[in-house]
């Protein structure tokens, strides 16, 4: 079977909430753990794992810390801003990019891993039953996504917009594993508090 990939992780758990009237969704609980907990919690293998988010968000232990610059300016500009952060730690020579607003991506988690063991493809991503890439629920090669985001601004940009260049692979999920909470309906199904 080989081993695993060594991958870094970056977690964005910066936006709004608007649809939740501001309530941050990282902050969010289920079964006594937040949603950027449980997200850590999925990517525990990773060499190295940044957050980013605003400055008084609780991570757990030996996580790394960024913003995206400016703040709310969308996930291009927190995938930048988590790249940035890992350039702290050692080489990995994949990275994964997860919201944390998804409370069942840990099933995704190895699904990623296992396709890019196998395969030899730029990047990653998970696509649900419904047909949507999910460009937050992906892992891609970490010198391929560098310099997809290279001497570009990514402030208010779609992420899909730095990906145009990367061979992308589907990598075909259940629908739970990328469905994510944006609305107070989705804090009643997934037990949220």
């Amino acid at each position: 079977m080989g081993d695993a990939p060594v991958f870094h992780a970056v977690v964005l758990a910066g936006g709004r909430s608007s649809r939740l009237d501001g309530r941050p969704k990282a902050r969010l609980r289920q079964e006594g753990r937040t949603l950027v907990e449980l997200t850590v919690q999925a990517v525990r293998a990773a060499a190295g794992v940044v957050v980013v988010g605003p400055p008084d968000l609780p991570l757990p232990e030996g996580v790394l810390r960024a913003r995206e610059d400016p703040p709310f300016s969308g996930p291009a500009a927190g995938i930048a801003a988590g790249l940035r952060a890992l350039e702290a730690l050692p080489h990995a020579r994949w990275t994964m990019t997860l919201a944390c607003d998804m409370p069942v991506v840990s099933r995704a988690v190895p699904v990623l891993l296992d396709a890019a063991r196998r395969g030899d493809a730029d990047g990653y991503v998970c696509v649900p039953p419904d047909g949507r890439r999910q460009p937050l629920a992906a892992l891609y090669r970490s010198d391929r996504l560098r310099a997809a985001y290279a001497g570009q601004d990514p402030a208010d940009r779609s992420v899909f917009s730095f990906l145009r260049g990367l061979r992308l692979s589907d990598v075909p999920v259940p629908e739970e594993a990328t469905a994510d909470v944006d609305t107070w309906e989705d804090v009643l199904r997934f037990r949220l508090g």
